[in-house]
């Protein structure tokens, strides 16, 4: 969950493979996360496609993608999971 948006857990971790995969393009140049928007990755789970139409889709990508580092979702150790409570 990131604000009123809400995604499943495979759908997050699919993004956040995404994400890590396309980190690093050329040895010499590397993408900043931050600045890295996988909107037009072929494989991007139709649910964020609503999100790639918004300004903050950068930060929203980089927040659910760090909700999903070392499965913490999955143990409800991260304030951004839903169902946990």
């Amino acid at each position: 969950q990131d604000g009123d948006l809400k995604f499943s857990l495979e759908s997050v971790k699919k993004l956040k493979e995404l994400m890590d995969g396309n980190r690093h393009i050329n040895p010499r140049m590397t993408v900043s996360v931050a600045s890295y928007s996988p909107c037009q990755e072929k494989h991007l789970p139709e649910e964020f496609w609503p999100v790639c139409k918004r300004e903050d889709a950068p930060l929203i990508f980089r927040r659910l993608s760090l909700a999903a580092e070392d499965d913490l979702c999955e143990i409800c150790a991260n304030a951004a999971c839903a169902g946990c409570f």
